[in-house]
């Protein structure tokens, strides 16, 4: 069972802004093919890194949700930023291989 949460303009202070520990948000859209086969690989690692790491999911093309990608500047998709209290830590653009993925990420924990 998959332990990434969807967040939106509605609860990302408080869920990624605010929380305990590192989160990495997920910029994607239901469009984008990489951003789908990225997500199977962010829900493996959510079960992995469970505790260490939360993974949450934000749909760039929800129009709620524009504000915080523009923010956040996404120009490109699957676009991934690590949050540590509060302020952004690191960021991975574009498809790669879990491993490499939980790699850069255990880097950053």
């Amino acid at each position: 069972m998959s332990k990434t949460i969807e967040v939106t303009s509605q609860n990302f202070e408080k869920e990624v802004l605010q929380s305990d520990i590192p989160v990495l948000v997920d910029f994607w859209a239901p469009w984008c093919g990489p951003c789908l086969m990225m997500g199977h690989a962010l829900e493996e690692l959510s079960e992995e890194l469970d505790g260490r790491l939360k993974i949450a999911k934000l749909n760039t093309e929800t129009p709620e949700n524009r504000t915080l990608a523009s923010q956040y500047q996404i120009r490109s998709i699957p676009n991934m930023k690590l949050f540590k209290n509060g302020q952004v830590v690191g960021e991975f653009i574009g498809l790669r291989p879990k491993e490499s993925l939980r790699a850069e990420l255990e880097a950053e924990l």
